[in-house]
């Protein structure tokens, strides 16, 4: 993490968590890996509630990877493993999830019963698709609407050309993902992907069209907190997509704030608000 993202250059523990969430009706969440430490996995599953869940991270490519999950969840708290995720965008191969070792390592998280967040932008798009068709036993989520460019989306200005070439690329994207019935989609990390003047952007659209292509049930929303207080805080991010999604009806609006997420990574609690 260099200066560009200063600000959130520090740990944030549950104590964080709480107080942004204090002022919501969030009453759990899931949280996700932010770096390739096996450690930071331990770590977030000892941390108590709101959490609820852990997208963790384990070497996809190790030989051993299946007991490596095994070990992972004998940890204290390891019963709240409920995915891996790898930081593919990151990755110098663009074709690095659909290299034979990573296949084989997602499989065997598949085997564990674990869902796999899909972490990609554009370049690493083909590969995704190639790791979800040669897996299709496994559940995967794609995070953060396949980060789309929206700060180069100019919609609706004199410069609107390139606007309508980025999202009709991002569209297009989705609906090749969207054709894969196990996968979902978090809508999430659009404001930072739409930049310091996101409030200018179309974001609303891109929340909205998510949930068109992929239908409420296989929708999700995430609040990437604390990476969106780069560009705002917990509470407008919640509200900002909150009013993109007000023309769904209660029970969409309820499946993509609550319902799919426990459905995918917290099958066989009891259901809660």
């Amino acid at each position: 993490m260099d200066d560009s993202v200063a600000p959130i250059r520090r740990r944030f523990d549950v104590d964080d968590l709480r107080a942004v969430t204090r002022d919501t009706d969030v009453t759990r969440t899931v949280v996700v890996q932010a770096v390739h430490d096996p450690g930071e996995t331990a770590w977030l599953l000892a941390q108590p509630g709101p959490v609820a869940g852990v997208v963790g991270w384990v070497d996809l490519t190790a030989p051993d990877v299946a007991d490596r999950l095994a070990v992972v969840r004998a940890l204290p708290g390891g019963e709240r493993l409920v995915g891996i995720r790898h930081q593919a965008h990151d990755e110098p191969d663009p074709s690095w999830l659909a290299r034979p070792d990573v296949v084989r390592g997602v499989r065997a998280v598949a085997a564990a019963g674990l869902v796999f967040d899909l972490l990609v932008r554009e370049r690493e798009h083909p590969a995704a698709l190639a790791l979800v068709d040669a897996v299709p036993e496994a559940v995967f989520v794609l995070d953060h609407a396949g980060k789309p460019a929206i700060a180069r989306d100019r919609s609706g200005t004199q410069d609107s050309g390139e606007g309508r070439e980025v999202a009709d690329a991002w569209r297009a994207r989705m609906r090749d993902v969207a054709a894969r019935p196990n996968v979902v989609c978090k809508v999430s990390g659009l404001l930072t992907e739409a930049g310091d003047d996101w409030r200018d952007r179309p974001v609303a659209r891109y929340a909205r069209e998510v949930v068109e292509l992929f239908g409420p049930d296989r929708s999700l929303f995430g609040s990437d907190w604390p990476v969106s207080t780069l560009a705002t805080d917990y509470a407008e991010v919640l509200a900002t997509t909150t009013t993109a999604l007000a023309d769904l009806g209660p029970e969409e609006r309820d499946a993509v704030f609550r319902g799919t997420a426990e459905r995918i990574y917290l099958a066989g609690e009891h259901p809660q608000t």
